[in-house]
């Protein structure tokens, strides 16, 4: 261990926080293709607010780079980009791939190469070793040797952070396993895992989120049915939940990078060798309509108060995929603003911390700087702690509605909560 030198492939939601850890430690390489955020890295700032400002100064090992050469001198390689989903719902590995071909540029003989984004299983003996050995020309298991550690970052929360949340490790063979989760106790306060493979590791990944879409999935179908019942869901979920071995999820819109991405790559590798998966499938199903369903709620609403549906005017609360965090990747929140477009209502989005410039870029929206006027539908789609604070009443018009999707605002004030 006393030359062991990390180089960490993507500085995102993963991979900055683990950088950081390693840096407080060992002599440390942060890559990224992406200049502007090594910039803003280098001047101590961190636009997904997961690491402070204190905890980057106190990271004094670590450089920010976006030059792959300085990268040569690491033995230690951990890659940790983006692993999203086509329009189609397909795996785009091209993140993967090019990662791959980066690290296998400066790979080295008795290098590590450690994979943390979400894949299929024998993604990366199938996919990303024969990259590795491309690229170096060195020969896998004899020369360079690889692992599998999934990502388990909840961007947001301020709990379970990196060093909190007992990390799965897998090598392939059973001294690089030793090696590399060996690495990972460095920074790794709640302990590992060791996986008895790197197949097992992955699909232990993929099947982390897929088990949450699927009873996310379960509770919405129950909202749709108890609405149609006019029984409240949240009483239902509260009183079911005194049974000591209840699960406690709750209704709502289902995206992120992980948990509405993760099911379509095991589906993916499960059609591959013979069978088509029935449920996962229906739970993504069941959780990507959730916003046309608010969106046809809030207009049945709206018609039951006597609002002209085409002069209404709505404010979506919240674009970013889940509650005090800024990452708006995959918000399924943009799904609830495009429908009600679809009627013709006027439609003001505010979120207080997500970026307007990244919104404007992924989806074309502009958001408000302030909520302004009487609207006549307020869907709060998104529970940031600062809409408590919100004074709904000078908000709300004579005959207007509010749709709580969280269940978050206080049960007097709202019309309906999923």
């Amino acid at each position: 261990m006393e030359n062991l030198r990390i180089g960490i492939i993507g500085l995102g939601y993963v991979g900055l926080p683990l950088a950081v850890e390693f840096g407080k430690k060992i002599s440390t390489v942060g890559f990224d293709i992406n200049e502007e955020r090594v910039d803003e890295l280098k001047s101590g700032f961190d636009r997904t607010k997961e690491v402070g400002k204190d905890d980057l100064v106190a990271s004094k090992n670590i450089k920010y780079t976006t030059d792959s050469a300085d990268l040569k001198d690491c033995n230690f390689f951990i890659v940790t980009v983006p692993t999203p989903v086509d329009k189609h719902h397909r795996p785009v590995l091209t993140p993967l791939i090019k990662a791959s071909e980066t690290v296998g540029k400066v790979l080295k003989k008795n290098d590590y190469v450690v994979y943390e984004s979400t894949v299929y299983p024998g993604c990366t003996e199938d996919d990303c070793v024969p990259i590795l050995e491309k690229e170096s020309n060195l020969k896998f298991n004899e020369d360079f040797f690889v692992g599998y550690s999934p990502e388990r970052i909840n961007p947001g929360d301020k709990l379970h952070t990196v060093t909190k949340i007992k990390k799965v490790t897998s090598g392939s063979n059973l001294e690089a396993a030793k090696y590399i989760d060996d690495v990972y106790k460095i920074v790794i306060e709640a302990g590992t895992f060791s996986a008895s493979s790197i197949k097992v590791a992955e699909a232990a990944k993929v099947i982390e989120n897929s088990q949450r879409d699927i009873n996310i999935a379960f509770v919405n179908e129950l909202s749709k049915i108890f609405c149609k019942m006019g029984i409240d869901t949240t009483d239902v979920l509260e009183a079911a939940g005194t049974k000591w071995n209840f699960l406690p999820f709750r209704p709502g819109l289902v995206g992120g990078h992980c948990i509405g991405v993760d099911p379509y790559y095991l589906a993916q590798k499960a059609e591959e060798v013979g069978y088509h998966p029935e449920i996962i499938l229906a739970g993504r199903r069941v959780n990507d309509s959730m916003g046309r369903y608010v969106s046809s709620e809030v207009i049945k609403l709206l018609i039951s108060k006597g609002n002209p549906i085409k002069e209404s005017r709505a404010l979506v609360l919240g674009i970013t995929f889940k509650e005090n965090c800024p990452d708006v990747r995959n918000t399924k929140s943009i799904d609830v603003v495009n429908e009600l477009k679809e009627y013709n209502l006027s439609v003001d989005v505010y979120d207080p911390w997500a970026d307007p410039d990244e919104v404007n870029h992924e989806y074309g929206l502009d958001m408000i700087e302030n909520p302004n006027g009487k609207y006549d539908a307020i869907i709060l789609s998104v529970a940031h702690k600062e809409f408590l604070d919100f004074d709904f009443d000078d908000l709300k018009s004579e005959q207007g509605i509010i749709y709580d999707v969280k269940s978050f605002l206080p049960r007097d004030i709202i019309d309906y909560r999923l």
